[in-house]
């Protein structure tokens, strides 16, 4: 007998997992350089390239997180079912995919345009604020019942891996809000030289970036570790 699709699915999500923070973590040390007024315009602006590379991955997998981890629970023996009835029937789970799917073509389109196109950020911020506001309700409404869609298994550990997921993507909104400035200052650098405006103006959009950074890395490794070890959980 081959392995349980089960396995393949814990597998992809654990994929996503370390893509998603190695990315991020190469993400941070090429913005480093480009922050750095000792290097060449021309060296920050290869940095700069490396740097948006590198962030896509991430990107992709904040919102692939999303569709698989509908999978894992509508394939999970313990919590798939309440009631004698699927909580995740399968018609739903390929519609969480096409929503994914979407939203990634639009995660995909606004980062390789650099937001050039508002129809496209626009869609993909309205898609984003819907995840977090549906993810948000479930996540709470899972954490606060007592038998949360009629399953007993007491999944409140889900509830707070939900949390942390909304978070993640919260602080992913900061960063953009946050980073707004980086673009113009950066066009003054490479197209005239640097200057203490100029320089205090990148400094602060990608150190102001930090807080938000260390919140997605907190909340990614700690919905892992709910994901792993499902704290109270009766299996």
């Amino acid at each position: 007998m081959g392995p349980h699709p089960h396995g393949w699915w814990i597998l992809l999500h654990l994929v996503l997992f370390v893509f998603w923070l190695g990315g991020d973590l190469g993400v941070f040390y090429s913005s480093r350089y480009v922050i750095d007024p000792a290097r060449p315009p021309a060296a920050r602006a290869t940095a700069l390239a490396i740097m948006s590379g590198l962030d896509l991955a991430p990107r992709i997998c904040l919102v692939l997180f999303l569709p698989s981890g509908v999978t894992l629970m509508a394939l999970d023996p313990h919590g798939a079912h309440a009631f004698g009835i699927a909580l995740f029937p399968w018609w739903f789970v390929v519609a969480v995919w096409l929503i994914a799917a979407v939203w990634l073509a639009l995660t995909v389109a606004a980062h390789r345009t650099h937001g050039r196109f508002p129809a496209v950020v626009r869609a993909d911020l309205a898609l984003r604020l819907a995840v977090v506001a549906g993810m948000g309700v479930a996540g709470i409404y899972t954490l606060i019942a007592d038998e949360p869609f009629g399953v007993t298994t007491n999944p409140r550990w889900l509830g707070g891996k939900i949390l942390l997921y909304t978070v993640a993507i919260t602080a992913g909104l900061g960063i953009r809000i946050t980073l707004r400035p980086f673009g113009s200052a950066f066009g003054r650098l490479m197209s005239s030289s640097s200057d203490d405006g100029v320089e205090r103006v990148l400094r602060g959009s990608v150190n102001g970036c930090l807080p938000y950074v260390w919140v997605i890395w907190g909340s990614v490794l700690a919905a892992a570790a709910l994901g792993v070890l499902k704290p109270g959980a009766h299996l």
